[in-house]
């Protein structure tokens, strides 16, 4: 008669685990990085709304919001500066830092290389090219700006796409690398030609018209409104089911063309839906607040640090807490330390980019050496 040896990794149904051990990994997995990530974000919102140059207690803020749903009584001063300034403020950044964060995690992932976000490869540049377009020389304002940075954003990524069709046979490996690395090229001499038009577009028009535009290219939430969160919102539930439809093939492409290919996956269907919810994630934030500038490309590698390994979620609350504390430096702190200005959150954003981005080229030399 055979005797068969359980071995000690192995637990029959009705072997004895205990408390300890059993509540361990859902505990684990509740208190992850993520989900830090996910708190902090939450007491960052709390923080921009109740503090700042006019602050508001927490009994008064759930007053204000309650009467303002249910018509009850307003609140002189406080219920306009919360309801119709630091709340739909604070939710469209949160949403355009979601959206931006996803964006670049998903360019960087797919591609395979931290410079693959939407700031690098031209997207914004085309979303600004067109908007300032309008501006100038339309005298555009409002939505018909929104639309027009829309348009020039998925004209770049139409451009971009072909490119990179053109280059998804290379396969996996260093073919693979190499065909990502021209994309990125392409798409940096893309941003570049973009950045000429809109210099040209400034010089040709006048102080006025030069300032609205200037506001828009820094990246702003001043015109943050519920139509444009309600917008907003709509735009990322069609996008972000779109996302997790997608993740899982985007891991699968992250071992390369040939490998995903050999496990079923149709490559240049699933490159194709990848690039089209980025562009759209790129596209619909760019509209709501300009081309807020690094967003994009700081929430994946500084969530990759955070969470230990790529995570879409860990990015896109990255990216909406990156937003949320510039914005609030830039509204708040700025203002103190420069004498009463207040700054765009593109150009804090962009303070934070520059550096990360040369910190990121160095440990990459270093890397490779």
């Amino acid at each position: 008669m055979t005797t068969v040896h359980k071995l000690p990794t192995e637990l029959a149904p009705n072997d004895n685990v205990s408390p300890k051990h059993h509540h361990q990994m859902p505990l684990r997995r509740v208190l992850s990085p993520t989900f830090f990530l996910g708190l902090a974000l939450l007491v960052m919102f709390a923080v921009y709304v109740l503090l700042g140059s006019y602050t508001v207690t927490i009994p008064d803020f759930f007053t204000i919001v309650i009467n303002h749903l249910t018509g009850g009584e307003k609140i002189p001063g406080a219920s306009f500066i919360v309801m119709e300034h630091k709340l739909p403020r604070a939710v469209v950044g949160t949403m355009i830092g979601i959206a931006f964060g996803l964006a670049g995690a998903l360019f960087q992932t797919m591609l395979r290389n931290p410079l693959a976000s939407p700031d690098i490869i031209g997207i914004s540049y085309g979303a600004s090219a067109a908007a300032v377009t309008a501006i100038v020389i339309f005298g555009a304002s409002g939505a018909v700006v929104s639309g027009a940075a829309l348009g020039g954003a998925l004209g770049v990524a139409a451009i971009i796409y072909a490119i990179s069709r053109g280059g998804s046979g290379a396969g996996g490996g260093s073919r693979g690398n190499a065909a990502g690395n021209r994309l990125i090229l392409a798409g940096v001499g893309i941003a570049a030609a973009l950045h000429a038009v809109v210099n040209f577009l400034m010089t040709r028009a006048d102080i006025r018209t030069a300032a609205d535009a200037l506001i828009w290219l820094n990246g702003s939430l001043n015109s943050a409104t519920w139509d444009r969160a309600g917008v907003l919102a709509v735009s990322l539930l069609v996008l972000i089911p779109a996302v997790i439809a997608l993740a899982g093939p985007l891991r699968i492409l992250e071992l390369g063309d040939d490998a995903a290919a050999g496990l079923g996956i149709k490559v240049n269907a699933a490159r194709l839906g990848l690039v089209l919810t980025a562009v759209g994630l790129a596209a619909v934030a760019t509209a709501a607040a300009g081309p807020v500038a690094f967003v994009a490309f700081l929430a994946g590698p500084i969530a990759r640090r955070i969470v230990r390994k790529p995570s879409l979620p860990a990015s896109a609350l990255t990216g909406a807490l990156i937003v949320l504390l510039a914005d609030f430096f830039a509204s708040n702190i700025a203002p103190v330390i420069l004498d009463g200005t207040v700054l765009p959150v593109g150009v804090i954003t962009g303070a934070l980019g520059a550096p990360f981005l040369l910190w990121l080229l160095v440990t990459s030399n270093r890397k490779e050496a």
